[in-house]
């Protein structure tokens, strides 16, 4: 069960969050500039920690993942992404742009220990950490555990640690907000360190491609072209009433972001948004054959559920949702908030086969994967709304 200090550090991560929603442009320069955040994010860090394990595989395209048809890729190195293989590409694409690459399975046992590791290395300067992933992780050193000078200075301690114990390269972002951290860290990718002074701030916003702000994939890319909108600039031009007509309260989040304004809390304890379970199948199967394997989903995803709700008994899920990719790596997603929630395995199993109804595809159309998940986390006594709030 989380101490009631771990509670209350979701409650005050949150509040911060919602607060951040109520900020004006121009704000930014009296509430975000006297923060130092520092965004780290490891080089290639599974083909890194392969190739720093093996020194016949330095120097090499290397791509984490098994091969088939069924694979898709964990990670490439730098050798292996100048042909253009990337994260989450099928397997077998990427052994076509890139004949001559190294194929390793993942061993994320290695990659854990390298994590908690570099986690070691910023508890050194901080408690205020915020893991992403394994591989990179959000600082708050405005008020660091050693006075080293500047964040800047934190940041290249940081790296150099990291090099010396672990012979790995990591890239930094340093900034006064987590959204301008995280882009400043690949701004001089790999092995490199990016700084935004506030001075810098506004200038360097302003130019951005909307393409680089977060939550802007290739859709709402089009969107905002259709209406004239590229660089932060254009949005800056538009009043906020206008963007939340186009995209809802997601305008207004991205007419912050075009202003720099991002007051989210570096949370040590990032609270839990979703508990799922998938399975890619040995071969593409038919949208009506996927029961039972709903069910068997459904059993682990409500094991991993009870887990998570012995270690935060006061939040709950709200949703139940369906993922499938089909034969031809599309992507769908059904979802719906039940009340009340599912009681148990078989029932989340009964709601999760329904939303199949959902799915408008063609009956002859097969699916390479399923997955069940549980969503819509909320704290009891809280207002479901503010779960808007989040833009991790």
């Amino acid at each position: 069960m989380p101490s009631r200090a771990s509670m209350d550090g979701f409650t005050a991560c949150r509040r911060l969050q919602t607060a951040a929603m109520g900020a004006k442009p121009g704000d930014n320069a009296s509430v975000s500039t006297n923060r130092k955040i520092i965004h780290v994010d490891m080089d290639a860090f599974y083909a890194s920690v392969e190739q720093r394990d093996d020194p016949a595989l330095r120097g090499r395209p290397v791509v984490v993942a098994w091969r088939g048809s069924r694979s898709v890729v964990c990670a490439a190195s730098y050798e292996a992404r100048k042909f253009g293989v990337r994260s989450a590409m099928p397997a077998i694409r990427a052994e076509r742009l890139c004949p001559d690459a190294v194929f390793v399975p993942p061993d994320f046992t290695r990659y854990k220990a390298a994590s908690q590791h570099v986690r070691e290395i910023f508890a050194r300067h901080t408690d205020l950490i915020e893991p992403l992933s394994l591989d990179e992780a959000y600082l708050d050193v405005t008020v660091p555990k050693h006075d080293l000078g500047s964040a800047t200075a934190i940041a290249e301690s940081i790296r150099a640690d990291i090099r010396a114990e672990l012979s790995l390269t990591a890239s930094a972002g340093v900034a006064p907000n987590k959204f301008l951290a995280k882009i400043a860290s690949d701004w001089n990718k790999p092995d490199g360190v990016f700084v935004l002074k506030p001075s810098m701030v506004d200038a360097f916003v302003a130019a951005l491609p909307l393409a680089r702000l977060p939550g802007v994939g290739k859709v709402t890319e089009r969107r905002l072209g259709e209406l004239e909108l590229h660089t932060c600039a254009d949005v800056r031009a538009v009043d906020v009433e206008t963007m939340e007509a186009h995209f809802g309260r997601w305008g207004r989040r991205l007419h912050e972001l075009a202003h720099g304004i991002d007051n989210r809390a570096v949370c040590p304890q990032r609270p839990t948004l979703q508990v799922s379970a998938e399975d890619t199948f040995p071969e593409d199967i038919p949208l009506n054959a996927l029961g039972e394997h709903i069910a068997r989903l459904a059993a682990k995803t409500w094991a991993g559920y009870q887990r998570e709700l012995a270690r935060q008994p006061d939040r709950h899920a709200r949703t139940v949702v369906l993922k499938l990719k089909t034969a031809d790596f599309r992507t769908l997603t059904r979802s719906l908030t039940e009340l009340p929630f599912p009681a148990n395995a078989s029932a989340l199993a009964d709601v999760a086969s329904r939303l199949r109804e959902r799915v408008t595809l063609p009956a002859d159309t097969l699916y390479r994967l399923v997955g069940v998940g549980v969503s819509g986390f909320i704290e009891e006594g809280s207002d479901p709304q503010d779960e808007l709030f989040d833009f991790d």
